[in-house]
């Protein structure tokens, strides 16, 4: 496994993966105890995996590379919408960040929060819709989504600090990975960093 992790590391610099936090994040977290064991053999390589309940976990590249668009400092308030399998919380939470993270599947929320808990207890997870993200811990300094958003939910930008960055991919059945830094209270700007494929991000109507 540890050799599998190595090569995977080592791909993730070749294709612009710089942050050396990241990087030692990658190193800490063993992404095979995120999925079921007869994938373990796959847990290493560069590719998205299926989980439980239509799920995926995603390809470690896109993982890294949201990562490091997030610029995750230690200390941070990060609120993460969509915990999935909890490999990118986990990833977060390596970095030195405090993790929020909201799951709007039931089943994955009860099996990936008993997961987190075993392996990093330091994670508060959530069962809601993440459209409202979590304001009564309002605010954060940096908020990840983790699933292709129809738009920019405006309810979310509300809940980060000033000066406070969010990475969320827009977009139907492809998605543009976007960064918002609020610049000021009810200002924001806007990048773009390329094309990307998650599964959508869905009201939940049973949640918080």
């Amino acid at each position: 496994m540890q050799g599998a992790k190595q090569r995977l590391i080592v791909e993730l610099r070749a294709k612009g993966i710089s942050d050396t936090n990241v990087i030692a994040a990658f190193e800490k977290v063993d992404r095979h105890k995120f999925i079921e064991s007869f994938m373990e053999d796959k847990a290493y390589l560069d590719i998205p995996l299926k989980i439980r309940y239509g799920q995926t976990i995603s390809q470690p590249f896109t993982v890294a590379f949201q990562t490091q668009l997030l610029q995750v400092s230690k200390g941070d308030r990060v609120l993460e919408i969509g915990t999935g399998s909890g490999y990118q919380a986990a990833i977060l939470s390596a970095m030195g960040a405090k993790i929020y993270t909201i799951e709007r599947q039931e089943g994955l929320y009860k099996t990936t929060s008993k997961l987190l808990e075993e392996i990093d207890h330091r994670i508060i997870t959530f069962f809601g819709d993440g459209f409202k993200g979590l304001p009564q811990y309002a605010p954060y300094d940096k908020i990840i989504v983790t699933c292709g958003a129809p738009n920019i939910p405006i309810s979310l930008v509300n809940q980060l600090i000033t000066g406070g960055v969010m990475v969320i991919p827009v977009g139907e059945s492809t998605q543009k990975m976007i960064r918002i830094t609020k610049t000021e209270e009810n200002n924001y700007c806007r990048e773009e960093f390329g094309n990307f494929v998650f599964v959508p991000m869905l009201k939940n109507t049973k949640g918080v």
